[in-house]
């Protein structure tokens, strides 16, 4: 018998000075079973710092040709791929020609560097592209938010990230890997 999803709610309040969004959005999110809270709290991020109403989870793990967030346009386009990780330049170069913008979110600590030192020659020619690093320290600070049920806030301003919830609140910092 296959593993099912596991289903989590997020109340999520987002005040983006940067962009000047303001918005409460209540979330679904399904955690897929080979997936780590970690990860899931990932995406909730991801979601929060590009945050649209246009913007979705997709299927995510379970299908190859989609990432974890989207952005589709009124006429069907992607406007904006959102990939988590550490993928291929197959991947990123697939991305990069079907959508208008990717942001590629990577995450894992000590392996980051060694596959960046790898990548960064091969990535580079895509305009379309933003790698962005969060540190393993504010990753392991967000898995410990995990709840099935979660209020959660997000302040942006001048590229640094508060994001709490009533028991705590810490600042992340990511690293523009392209500007390295």
């Amino acid at each position: 018998m296959a593993l099912k999803a596991t289903i989590f709610k997020a109340s999520l309040a987002i005040a983006d000075m940067d962009r000047h969004y303001y918005e409460t959005h209540n979330l679904t999110i399904a955690r897929h079973p080979s997936e780590n809270d970690e990860r899931m709290m990932l995406r909730l991020l991801a979601f929060a710092l590009f945050a649209d109403e246009r913007l979705t989870f997709t299927k995510g793990l379970s299908t190859d040709n989609e990432p974890e967030l989207w952005q589709i346009g009124m006429d069907g386009t992607i406007e904006h791929w959102i990939e988590l990780g550490l993928p291929s330049e197959k991947r990123i170069r697939q991305a990069c020609n079907k959508s208008d913008r990717v942001t590629l979110l990577c995450y894992g600590g000590r392996t980051v560097d060694p596959w960046w030192e790898k990548m960064k020659h091969q990535v580079r020619r895509f305009d379309n592209l933003q790698i962005l690093n969060i540190r393993p320290e504010d990753s392991a600070a967000l898995e410990k938010m995990a709840h099935r049920t979660m209020t959660i806030h997000a302040n942006i301003q001048d590229g640094e990230i508060g994001f709490g919830d009533h028991e705590q609140t810490f600042t992340i910092r990511l690293e523009n890997l392209l500007d390295r």
